[in-house]
């Protein structure tokens, strides 16, 4: 089966009984927070991530399995597995850029960039627009507008839409990595971040939680919750309980209404402690030397 991760709520929320047999599932749309892949899979579903864009005529990368990622803890598979992979083969390049210098970044799963890609499958403009067409493109790479990192074995992760990226104080804010560790609390069925204006630091994260029925989680567990998750620069400044987020008829988290809600909301500045420069950890898998790059044999 294909479906978006919001179909994983939806399933979850069912209190469905482990399977029999193993079902697959191909998804994409969004990025998948590795807490709920580690969830779904423990009920007898195998998940392929794939991301794509209309674009790129549909899947552009996938996330290939490798065997020796079968020997792994259940979390550390679905953190591999929520990375968006390596390119299919009809792309002929995938990398990550700095879209002002044009120089990749490094392969070590820290430096952002732009997701950038060319091959045959990209399209050759959009449709009597010669300007946005000019915008996308740029020495023969299409620029698609999300950020990410590349990880010392040629996989690519999505950070944000460049668009969602939170800057604050200096540091960028990925909102993705924040949904991340809000989707580990067990009462959080779903979880979208965005900027909110700061007095101090422009702007600071603001999430939009739903909770499970009955759950009892105030905003000061969600956020004690995040700050062992996260660094402290990282941790939503408000936490808003909501119903339902608002979605498009596919699944996808309409953010730019969330973003008009936390324009809304008051910090006060005396409250927020400076944001560190700190250190971003690697999972050990991500340093090991001699990663070998492997080619997209997938069936995609």
């Amino acid at each position: 089966m294909c479906c978006a991760p919001i179909v994983f709520n939806i399933l979850l929320d069912a209190n469905p009984r482990r399977l029999s047999a193993p079902v697959e599932i191909l998804t994409g749309g969004a990025p998948p927070p590795a807490a709920l892949l580690e969830r779904i899979e423990s009920l007898g579903f195998h998940v392929m991530h794939a991301y794509g864009l209309t674009e790129a005529t549909g899947p552009a990368l996938v996330c290939e399995w490798q065997k020796k990622w079968d020997r792994l803890s259940g979390e550390e598979k679905a953190a591999l597995k929520a990375r968006q992979g390596i390119s299919i083969l009809t792309l002929a390049d995938v990398d990550i850029k700095d879209p002002e210098t044009m120089e990749g970044v490094a392969r070590d799963g820290k430096e952002m960039g732009e997701i950038v890609m060319r091959g045959s499958s990209i399209m050759k403009g959009y449709l009597k627009d010669e300007k946005a067409t000019s915008a996308a493109f740029r020495n023969g790479w299409l620029f698609t507008g999300d950020v990410g990192v590349m990880h010392s074995d040629g996989y690519v992760e999505i950070k944000d839409r460049s668009k969602d990226v939170i800057i604050s104080g200096g540091e960028n804010i990925s909102s993705v990595e924040v949904e991340g560790a809000l989707y580990k609390h067990h009462e959080v069925v779903e979880a979208a971040v965005v900027a909110m204006p700061h007095p101090k630091w422009g702007e600071s994260p603001c999430a939009f939680v739903k909770l499970r029925d009955s759950a009892a989680a105030k905003e000061a567990d969600i956020i004690r919750h995040c700050r062992k998750n996260l660094p402290h620069f990282m941790v939503p400044k408000a936490v808003q309980f909501i119903d339902e987020l608002p979605k498009t008829a596919t699944g996808k988290i309409q953010k730019f209404q969330l973003r008009a809600m936390a324009k809304t909301i008051l910090v006060l500045a005396e409250k927020m402690p400076s944001p560190p420069q700190s250190k971003r950890e690697v999972p050990p898998h991500d340093d090991r030397p001699n990663q070998q790059q492997v080619p997209a044999l997938s069936r995609l």
